[in-house]
């Protein structure tokens, strides 16, 4: 059975380093004997359609190839149409009424536990929030990420000690789901 997912890639093309053009990915991504290969954007999202492996398999298999090409490691996380469309769904702020910019989802490689965040003060960013959901936590940041005081503690390497994670903004989470339930 075909499976649709998204290939969140980690750090790529920000201020032109880790170059990884998306005709490039299209085609190393369709060498793999994936389907449909579709790029957004170019900070690093695919869809396609596998009829192999799981997330974990499929996201390994194209870490090793991004490596083995382009001569360097990028993390990546694949996520099936399911989880983002219940991720999309399943959103604590009330995305509707927000700008997409005020609103953001890091995905996880793995779940993450409330412990993890423990020795952050939710009072202390206000209006500035966040909210753990499965394998992902939705950042509320009113003035945007790039001014996000939370934003910056919340990615701290302590914090996010032994996962990968990447962020998306809500239009690209919206895209997403968009585009793998097509």
């Amino acid at each position: 059975m075909t499976t649709t997912y998204a290939a969140l890639l980690r750090g790529i093309n920000v201020g032109g380093s880790r170059k990884v053009p998306m005709a490039e990915l299209r085609t190393l991504m369709t060498g793999l004997g994936h389907d449909g290969v579709r790029t957004h954007l170019q900070s690093g999202q695919a869809v396609f359609a596998a009829d192999h492996g799981d997330e974990e398999s499929l996201a390994a298999e194209l870490a090793s190839a991004i490596e083995k090409h382009f001569g360097f490691a990028v993390d990546v996380i694949v996520r099936d149409h399911a989880y983002l469309k219940a991720i999309a769904d399943n959103c604590p702020f009330p995305a509707a009424e927000l700008e997409p910019k005020q609103l953001h989802v890091t995905y996880f490689s793995a779940p993450v536990e409330a412990e993890r965040f423990a020795e952050i003060d939710p009072g202390a960013h206000l209006p500035e929030e966040f909210r753990l959901g499965d394998r992902a936590l939705y950042l509320y940041a009113p003035n945007g990420l790039g001014r996000s005081k939370l934003a910056e503690i919340l990615s701290r390497p302590r914090i996010n000690k032994g996962l990968i994670a990447t962020s998306r903004n809500w239009n690209t989470v919206v895209k997403l789901v968009e585009m793998t339930g097509a």
